[in-house]
């Protein structure tokens, strides 16, 4: 069972952006090499494929493959809006460090 978290406020935001593109509400989360903090988190509308982890809010689902959860088990997906612009946000307890953008992380 993972604990991977999909806030209210992310679960409206990938609502709307799979209504408007006519796809399922589903976000895929990764993790990939690089970033100014050595990992950065990539985000798609997606399909859950065989061993990803799951999580649900509201109907709208978070995926994460079995590889990026090592990286993210126990995070929060939150959509945030404010003077700095709108984006989705990820709450990592396994990041040691960031970056100002906080889109990247290290371990």
């Amino acid at each position: 069972m993972t604990s991977l978290i999909l806030s209210q406020a992310a679960a409206r935001r990938v609502a709307q952006i799979a209504t408007k593109q006519d796809k399922p509400a589903v976000l895929r989360l990764a993790v990939d090499g690089g970033g100014c903090a050595g990992f950065t988190y990539r985000f798609a509308l997606g399909e859950p494929e065989e061993g990803d982890a799951i999580a649900e809010t509201d109907g709208v689902r978070l995926v994460v493959d079995p590889v990026s959860l090592d990286l993210l088990e126990g995070s929060e997906v939150d959509y945030v809006e404010d003077l700095g612009g709108a984006a989705f946000k990820v709450k990592n307890p396994n990041a040691a460090s960031g970056c100002g953008c906080g889109s990247s992380f290290g371990i």
